[in-house]
């Protein structure tokens, strides 16, 4: 038996942190709720983190958790492609305060907070989750779709939807009866079609429909360069003329999973001490996050 199937294997949540942040505070911004406390400092992305994040504790119920972070703007990505996510407006004033703020309220958990310069979230969630294999089940909690290419055997993503609490689960069999392709194919998907949201184009003029296609029937770039007299006049023609940003797309879609990060299982073992905890959202003006972490002594919820 796959020690993976075992009752008592460990299993790891790996927490996209900017996606619960910035979720949280578009949430309650949009009605201008930004809970400011006692020493001025807006609060609500920090509040709809920590919901978020105990909302999902209690759902999945890991023995580990790690929560991962982008350090700045500047990487490795934007280096190939300065337009790289240039589409991105700043973040808003009231945000910036709680960056460093619910870092500390992650270290008050217990649970490492990690990020590299240099490198995204996905990058260092990429890598810490390829290396548990054969140690822990993963599960990747996200907004984003990018991390559906790193679903494995050993590896599911728990998509957030609207509202605390609802998520959309993936595991390889399950993207692949959506898409008709393996998660491994999603990277070489997003260099033909391009990313909007990340501002690099991939090949114009060919969309969604047309790349499943192309990747059913010659499974990857180079199946389709390989075959590209079989091609139409037209798809190859769009393929042919932007050949370059078709390469350099690939490289801006694929999670690095080999960044110089560690997280050891020992150091993410979820065991928080209440203390700790409750003294952290005392300090925030928190007082509804008490119960979460007081029934962790109670309960075998955690």
């Amino acid at each position: 038996m796959n020690k993976l199937n075992q009752k008592n294997t460990p299993s790891l949540m790996l927490v996209d942190g900017m996606a619960l942040l910035f979720r949280a505070f578009f949430a309650t911004a949009v009605t201008g709720q930004f809970m400011i406390n006692s020493k001025g400092t807006p609060t609500n992305a920090i509040y709809g983190f920590v919901k978020h994040f105990f909302t999902a504790m209690e759902q999945f119920k890991p023995t580990h958790v790690a929560v991962c972070w982008d350090m700045g703007s500047t990487t490795f990505r934007t280096e190939l492609y300065p337009h790289y996510k240039a589409n991105r407006s700043e973040a808003p004033v009231e945000l910036l305060p709680q960056f460093d703020l619910v870092k500390e309220v992650v270290e008050s958990f217990q649970i490492p907070n990690i990020g590299i310069v240099g490198f995204e979230a996905d990058d260092c969630i990429g890598t810490i989750a390829k290396k548990m294999k054969g140690k822990a089940k993963v599960t990747i909690l996200t907004g984003d779709q990018d991390i559906l290419q790193l679903l494995d055997d050993h590896i599911s993503v728990a998509l957030l939807k609207k509202g605390y609490g609802n998520y959309l689960v993936h595991t390889p069999e399950s993207f692949f009866e959506e898409k008709g392709i393996n998660p491994g194919q999603m990277i070489d998907l997003k260099a033909l079609m391009g990313d909007p949201s990340d501002n690099y184009p991939g090949v114009k003029g060919i969309g969604e429909k047309t790349a499943l296609k192309l990747l059913q029937e010659h499974l990857d770039i180079n199946g389709i360069l390989a075959n590209i007299s079989k091609l139409t006049k037209s798809q190859r023609l769009k393929i042919e003329t932007e050949l370059e940003m078709l390469h350099l797309s690939r490289v801006l879609a694929e999670i690095k999973c080999d960044v110089p990060v560690e997280c050891l299982l020992e150091d993410s073992l979820w065991n928080i001490n209440p203390e700790l905890a409750i003294n952290k959202f005392i300090e925030l003006e928190f007082k509804h996050f008490h119960h979460y972490v007081q029934k962790k002594e109670e309960s075998t919820l955690f």
